[in-house]
């Protein structure tokens, strides 16, 4: 029988943190869920604490084996990349309070893996990841961001287990 791992994907964000969570299973990828933790109108440390107790609570409910989490690029408005470092930080310390660990890539990385194209817009993005996934329709912007986050580190975990097929010890 085929290994089974489950991957959680968070896409960071100040106001919107976006979640996906697949099965990875051989060549399959299978959707589980996928969603947003809102945390609009409140104040920061309220904000980060809602972000954390949002992983927390999908980590909980689907068990995943490992997190994939977007890797913060620099914004022409620094106090924009600093907040949004923030965001990052909150996601990253539910999973390892959760005992994950976290995989981390590029937002290029992830474009790049799931689309083809590292310069891939929005739209892009989610058709792909409904394709892949055999979903009905797409998910939204930032569920599906999170989503190729998962979806880059099953083709990147594929990869490393066939080097480590064909690589002599």
């Amino acid at each position: 029988m085929a290994r089974l791992l489950r991957v959680i994907g968070i896409d960071p964000g100040l106001r919107v943190t976006g979640f996906g969570v697949i099965d990875v299973a051989s060549q399959n990828l299978n959707y589980v869920t996928s969603g947003c933790i809102k945390t609009v109108g409140q104040g920061l440390p309220d904000r980060l604490k809602e972000i954390v107790t949002g992983v927390i609570e999908i980590i909980e409910r689907h068990t995943p084996s490992i997190a994939v989490v977007e890797k913060v690029f620099v914004n022409v408005n620094p106090q924009s990349t600093l907040l949004l470092g923030q965001a990052r930080g909150a996601a990253i310390s539910a999973a390892v309070l959760k005992d994950l660990n976290v995989a981390e890539f590029t937002a290029l990385q992830v474009k790049q893996s799931v689309v083809g194209n590292g310069h891939a817009d929005k739209s892009q993005v989610q058709e792909m990841v409904k394709r892949l996934l055999n979903l009905p329709s797409a998910p939204s912007t930032d569920a599906a961001d999170a989503l190729a986050c998962a979806i880059c580190y099953a083709h990147s975990d594929r990869l490393a287990s066939r080097l480590r097929q064909v690589t002599p010890d």
